[in-house]
């Protein structure tokens, strides 16, 4: 796994600096996390999975563990299609060359849901780009400034792209630029914002608590399903019988 290996080399790199091993920074989660992932997957029939760029091998993983089950034991498994949006890969504000994480250890870094218009201008004004004058598109050479550009695109209601973007604002100054992509992503989520804010702030009927255990329960039926298949295919349905019996 891509992601496995990548972090096996970071953690070359910090070997070098505190004389611990890579294999001992790593952990049996990170390793066996695609596995979890494709039994979260089968498990619920799912037929569709919207990921990042960065999850693409996971879902060929599962769908190969899909396949192999059914070539064993018949057609039993949904084999789920992966979904891409238009934002494959969102990078963070402070470190451009990094994917935005909700776990990075600076908050100014990525945006939140609820973040005020106040708060996504400031983390914007903050936003790391260069001192080159003119805009341009080039995740190689100037990726905090592309990073900014890739979000205007992904916002933007022309379908504009971030070339196209960077053609139209490239006599803007970099103060004005940051203004009109603050301006862009603040209007973006502006209605799940107040929806979001409206339901935590006066949450009187419990209506999350609902919604958890209804869909708990959907998912559990679902999965008991999928389950029931699965055992029947598998002879684990008659081998629990017996030891019922016993």
């Amino acid at each position: 796994m891509t992601q496995w290996k990548s972090k096996l080399t970071l953690s070359d790199e910090v070997s070098a600096l505190d004389s611990t091993s890579a294999k001992e920074k790593l952990k049996l989660g990170l390793f066996s996390y695609p596995v979890l992932q494709a039994a979260d997957i089968l498990l619920y029939g799912a037929t569709h999975v919207p990921v990042g760029e960065d999850q693409v091998q996971h879902l060929e993983f599962t769908r190969q563990c899909a396949d192999h089950f059914n070539t064993v034991h018949g057609e039993v498994l949904v084999k789920p299609q992966t979904v891409l949006s238009s934002a494959k890969r969102v990078m963070s504000l402070k470190e451009p060359r990094l994917k935005m994480s909700k776990s990075h250890q600076d908050f100014r870094s990525r945006i939140q849901i609820n973040d005020s218009p106040e708060m996504i201008s400031d983390k914007i004004r903050l936003a790391l780009t260069d001192s080159i004058t003119e805009l341009s598109y080039d995740p190689e050479h100037r990726p905090g400034v592309s990073n900014l550009l890739a979000l205007l695109s992904y916002l933007d209601q022309q379908g504009r792209t971030a070339e196209e973007l960077a053609q139209a604002c490239k006599y803007m100054n970099m103060r004005q630029f940051k203004a009109m992509v603050a301006n862009a992503i603040s209007e973006s989520l502006s209605g799940t914002r107040e929806k979001y804010n409206r339901i935590l702030n006066h949450d009187e009927t419990h209506y999350l608590d609902d919604i958890a255990v209804e869909g708990s329960n959907k998912a559990r039926r679902q999965a008991d399903k999928i389950m029931a298949a699965v055992r029947q295919v598998t002879g684990l349905e008659r081998a629990s019988k017996a030891s019922e019996r016993i």
